[in-house]
């Protein structure tokens, strides 16, 4: 299949890891990295879709998660100013109503104030749509991974 061959190699061009699960593929890449005394927080960008040959189509949804471990920085008091010292918070973040638009750092004021990076989902979204195309899909945008 010549669309996946594309597919995998714009994931090794941007050292995406590829998998996949009951037919639905998933690459996944960090896009920032925070590390401080005995901490450690990932920002990751991962990209889903489903390849349906007899139907000539692909959709393609996104995501961004977080994710970190270790101390606790100023961020993490509770209601009484306090803060436990150590703890593990996981989020994810999804683009909405549609797909999200430019850099991160523009859409995004708390992904901007913690990382510094420059990677364009707009243009990764792009690149896997022009691959489509040019392999004869459709390419559409799902809002969630559940309706790929």
């Amino acid at each position: 299949m010549a669309l996946m061959d594309d597919i995998r190699s714009l994931a090794d061009s941007h050292g995406a890891t590829l998998t996949e699960k009951k037919g639905v593929y998933r690459m996944r890449m960090t896009v920032a990295e925070r590390k401080a005394f005995l901490s450690h927080k990932k920002l990751e960008y991962i990209a889903s879709f489903k390849i349906d040959d007899a139907a000539r189509s692909m959709r393609f949804t996104e995501l961004l998660k977080e994710s970190g471990s270790g101390l606790s920085d100023t961020d993490d008091f509770d209601d009484s100013g306090m803060t436990t010292g150590f703890g593990f918070k996981a989020e994810t973040y999804r683009t909405g109503g549609g797909p999200r638009e430019g850099t991160i750092t523009e859409q995004s004021d708390y992904f901007g104030k913690r990382y510094d990076y420059s990677f364009d989902f707009r243009e990764f979204r792009a690149k896997a749509e022009a691959l489509a195309e040019a392999a004869g899909y459709e390419f559409s945008y799902a809002l969630t991974a559940g309706s790929l």
